[in-house]
């Protein structure tokens, strides 16, 4: 354990900001699988719904800082083309 005040603060401010990321990280998972399984159930309305607030939710978390610009605009991309490639 630190010994010295600002490293116990700097433990202090890891934990908060590790437990901020996951959350955010986890709630992208999340409306990546939503988009997944709309496009599995072939449901072109609910695909492009999710789509929507998938995108959204990618570009806040890239502007956060918690995914990079390119790993973001990537998995946009992926999820994009596979909602449009349905028929």
């Amino acid at each position: 354990m630190a010994n010295i005040k600002s490293a116990k603060k700097r433990i202090l401010v890891t934990a908060t900001k590790t437990a901020r990321n996951k959350s955010i990280k986890s709630a992208v998972k999340t409306s990546i699988k939503k988009v997944e399984a709309a496009v599995d159930a072939k449901n072109k309305e609910e695909a492009s719904e999710a789509l929507v607030n998938a995108v959204s939710t990618i570009a806040k978390a890239a502007k956060r800082g918690i995914y990079h610009k390119n790993n973001a605009a990537r998995k946009v991309s992926r999820l994009t083309k596979l909602v449009n490639g349905m028929s």
